[in-house]
């Protein structure tokens, strides 16, 4: 399913890569959409001023994907690993996880420090979509959508009383529970969620060769609890106004499995790893041609983590490599808070526009429990305009213009103290040409181009790395020019096909340059990046039983500035597919198959490709109840999408869930 394959405009979605139609059971809430024009289409129309990939709830749901990392892997373009403190971290054609932000309702979700948030953290049990784009992204979302922007769109009730409840077991005494409750008053509306997750860990494949900090089995130290709570208070006063305010907690432990690899590993625990958030949006009409949306929120991220001496976790480290500080643990206290105003006008003829400031604010404290030892602040200011354009009955042109700014506020360190850099400032912009080839828009072609940029995180400017690195606060901002040319239709009945060639050309990148000083490197503005690629994708009913899908991503990076190192971190090619079968009234089988290309994980590291095979069986005892089985990598196949952290090996699953 890809960034040409799925679109989402503000009144509902339409899931062609995977074979899942929205329908009106299945609302999106409009107030959480981002899109590039203004009025607010019906459910399921197509808007031709954005292109973006959607996952439904029900696809979601059809897949088993609880986690945020498990449902974006679906996507073509997108490679999902694990990385070194046990997050599933992503790249998208290339772009890591701090150039692809992530947003809930289109309010910005974020790590302060570093902006890689832990997407094993977020289940998807009270989302009504997933909304991604790529490249090509709107400049609604504000600053730093280098690669693109992902939004979680939450769920909005439509009947009085709405609802569902599922509870699942797993291997290694993995248990799941969740709660769903809605009603719409006409007037007004509330949605609850709740969501929990208590796993012993998981087993590595049977074919796992011991090393010395991993004898096979359960892996070590990969338990994980976590606890998801959402609430939605709305009010609908007339026509198309909507104000609703929300709020939500992740509270989530684990551990962090040690490296296979003796040389690097980590004992580490996160004795909790807390997000919270509330937030406002609204929607007023001004009159029969301007519409105003508001959006607020302060966001608040707390974890602490605790450095062991060994695989006994009993002894805290407070020295040497892999240590965190003379006490053994360390804290982050982070908070952004911030909001944004969108003026929409279709006065005049065959234009859409859209005018924004935003204005965002974070902090980050960090101490080792005996003193701080770090805090840090950033304004960040945007201003964007963007504008669709009819040209003609079946053309469309997008267009936009955005200016950011950041502002450095506050840097305090304990040690290797550094002066307040100056403020830095990028432009974006963007084009796109969209065709509809009907006169229902079941055909389009499109081609985009787009300049983003992405200002350094605070890590990126002043962190030690644990000792290892020096600071550079005057790192500059990254750039990157995406190109996209695609085609996504539906050519006859029951048969969808996709297709894309996409590059970009990134400068100004950020990476590590060694031995700056002895044995100490720095991060650097010296990155020229080129990505050439394209995804493939089909999806076909084959009569009244069967339904068939396949997609193929290719990618190609050239490391430019440095052709000697390698770019690490993505595998040169990525085919899903899968089949579903229905062999009788209320019986389904789902095969799904993932196979993933070698990747270089450094200079001199090339790991290999894998394939895994899912299988999952349902029945339907009633229209409202679901009961399933399945196993997940039923071959059992040993791999790592990252060195050192193998994967899990084969494991099973029974579920049941209740809708109302």
């Amino acid at each position: 399913m890809n960034a040409w394959t799925q679109r989402l405009s503000l009144g509902g979605l339409l899931g062609l890569g995977l074979g899942v139609q929205a329908t009106p059971a299945e609302q999106v809430y409009t107030l959480g959409t981002i899109t590039v024009s203004a009025p607010t289409p019906a459910l399921g129309a197509l808007d031709s001023g954005q292109v973006a990939s959607v996952l439904t709830s029900e696809t979601l749901r059809r897949f088993d994907r609880d986690t945020l990392g498990e449902a974006l892997d679906l996507l073509s373009g997108v490679s999902v690993t694990t990385n070194s403190r046990n997050e599933q971290t992503l790249d998208l054609r290339g772009f890591d996880a701090r150039q692809v932000p992530i947003f809930i309702d289109g309010i910005p979700v974020s790590v302060p420090y570093d902006g890689y948030l832990d997407l094993g953290r977020f289940t998807t049990t009270d989302l009504s979509a997933i909304q991604v784009a790529k490249g090509f992204s709107a400049m609604a979302y504000g600053a730093n959508t280098l690669g693109g922007a992902i939004n979680l769109v939450s769920r909005r009730p439509e009947r009085a009383l709405e609802g569902d409840l599922s509870v699942g077991l797993a291997a290694d005494h993995t248990r799941t529970g969740t709660l769903n409750l809605g009603t719409n008053q006409g007037q007004w509306y509330l949605q609850f969620g709740a969501s929990w997750r208590d796993s012993d860990g998981f087993p590595l494949s049977d074919d796992f060769q011991p090393t010395a900090t991993e004898d096979g089995g359960r892996r070590d130290n990969s338990d994980q609890r976590d606890a998801h709570l959402s609430l939605k208070l709305g009010w609908t006063p007339r026509g198309d106004d909507e104000y609703a305010i929300s709020y939500y907690r992740q509270h989530a432990t684990k551990g962090q499995p040690p490296s296979t690899d003796a040389r690097s590993a980590r004992y580490w625990r996160w004795p909790y790893w807390d997000k919270e958030g509330v937030y406002f949006l609204s929607r007023t009409a001004l009159g029969e041609h301007e519409r105003l949306r508001l959006r607020l929120y302060l966001d608040d991220y707390d974890n602490a983590v605790d450095a062991y001496t060994d695989a006994s976790y009993t002894t805290r480290k407070t020295s040497g490599r892999g240590s965190l500080g003379p006490s053994g643990r360390s804290i982050y206290d982070d908070r952004v808070f911030g909001g944004s105003i969108t003026l929409e006008s279709t006065r005049l003829d065959h234009h859409q526009l859209q005018l924004a400031l935003h204005h965002k604010h974070q902090r980050h404290h960090a101490d080792d429990t005996i003193e701080r030892t770090e805090a840090f602040e950033d304004a960040l200011n945007s201003i964007s305009l963007e504008d669709s354009i009819t040209l003609g009955p079946r053309l469309r042109l997008a267009l936009g213009l955005a200016h950011h700014r950041m502002r450095p506020l506050r840097v305090d360190k304990i040690s290797d103290p550094v002066a307040l850099p100056d403020a830095q400032s990028a432009t974006d912009a963007q084009a796109g040409l969209f065709w509809s080839l009907d006169a229902d828009g079941n055909d389009l072609l499109y081609a985009t181009v787009a300049r983003k940029s992405r200002f350094p995180t605070l890590k990126d400017r002043y962190s030690l790395r644990l000792d290892t690195a020096i600071p550079n606060p005057d790192l500059r901002t990254e750039h990157a020019l995406n190109y996209e040319l695609g085609y996504r239709g539906s050519p006859r009945p029951g048969l969808e096909l996709e297709a894309a060639l996409f590059a970009s050309s990134i400068t100004d990148l950020i990476q590590r340059v060694d031995d700056v000083e002895p044995d100490r490197y720095q991060m650097q503005n010296v990155g020229e990046v080129q990505v050439f690629g394209m995804e493939f994708g089909a999806n076909a009913d084959l009569g009244a039983r069967w339904q068939l899908g396949a997609h193929l991503t290719l990618i190609d990076r050239d490391n430019r500035s440095d052709p000697d190192r390698r770019l690490t971190g993505v595998p040169s090619h990525k085919l899903t597919a899968h089949a579903r079968f229905i062999p009788a009234e209320r019986w389904e089988t789902l095969l799904y198959l993932r196979h993933e290309g070698a990747r270089w994980s450094s200079d001199s590291e090339r790991l290999d490709a894998f394939t895994t095979l899912d299988l999952k069986l349902a029945v339907h005892p009633a229209s409202a109840v679901t009961l399933a089985t399945g196993v997940r990598n039923l071959a059992d196949s040993n791999y790592a999408p990252s060195a050192g952290y193998p994967a899990a090996g084969r494991t099973w699953f029974v579920e049941a869930n209740y809708r109302f």
